[in-house]
């Protein structure tokens, strides 16, 4: 048995920042998740830096997701992270121009495989498809891959499973985790991580986020 998959929680509800995330982050920052993040939007720059420079000083690792699916929006979300010196960029369409930026900025990238539309997103595409996708990605150096399996229009359980036993990098599942069966098959998909962000805030596992981030962190390692 391979280590447990690690939550990053996301200080985001419906793919956009919470307007109180300083203050959720402030509560929550002495539960059991080492790995945190959000997204690039709706916060303005300085609070975004001034937030991540809090978990990082917190000793937390650093996710920024970018919901974007233009070559120019996305590289604006990378030049967010980098300014926010993120651990890793998380999201986006995989734009050459994009991998590049991060290896020049020591941004760890991963990006969407897939068809995606709309914000919050939605997937779709062949399993066999976003395979190859993701190992022609790896390839090309990117560290791991930004999966939205439960955003999936197919079977989001055969995908998880499948994608994650075929691409030979980290894969983050991520988006609408929101219950414990969910949390079952993420233990049986078995990735190197798995976000929650609105399930927390929609309290679908029942107590304060902190207790909610608890719980799952004790679930998912058999507590």
């Amino acid at each position: 048995m391979g280590t447990a998959p690690e939550l990053i929680v996301m200080l985001t509800h419906n793919d956009l920042t919470v307007t109180d995330a300083c203050a959720v982050f402030e509560q929550c920052k002495d539960s059991k998740a080492k790995f945190w993040g959000f997204k690039e939007e709706p916060l303005p720059l300085e609070q975004m830096i001034q937030l991540f420079g809090h978990m990082k000083n917190c000793g937390k690792t650093t996710f920024l997701e970018v919901v974007a699916y233009s070559e120019r929006e996305c590289l604006e979300g990378a030049r967010k992270a980098a300014a926010c010196q993120c651990d890793y960029l998380m999201g986006t369409t995989f734009f050459d121009s994009v991998n590049n930026f991060c290896k020049s900025n020591h941004l760890k990238y991963m990006p969407f495989v897939g068809k995606i539309t709309g914000r919050p997103s939605v997937l779709e595409g062949t399993i066999e498809d976003m395979i190859r996708e993701a190992n022609e990605y790896i390839a090309k150096g990117v560290y791991g891959i930004d999966l939205l399996g439960y955003r999936y229009t197919g079977d989001p359980f055969i995908l998880n499973k499948e994608f994650v036993a075929n691409v030979k990098a980290p894969v983050c599942i991520a988006g609408s985790i929101n219950s414990y069966e969910r949390l079952r098959e993420i233990k049986t998909a078995a990735p190197w991580t798995f976000t929650i962000g609105g399930a927390f805030f929609e309290n679908k596992f029942d107590g304060t986020v902190k207790e909610q981030i608890d719980k799952v962190c004790d679930y998912i390692n058999g507590q």
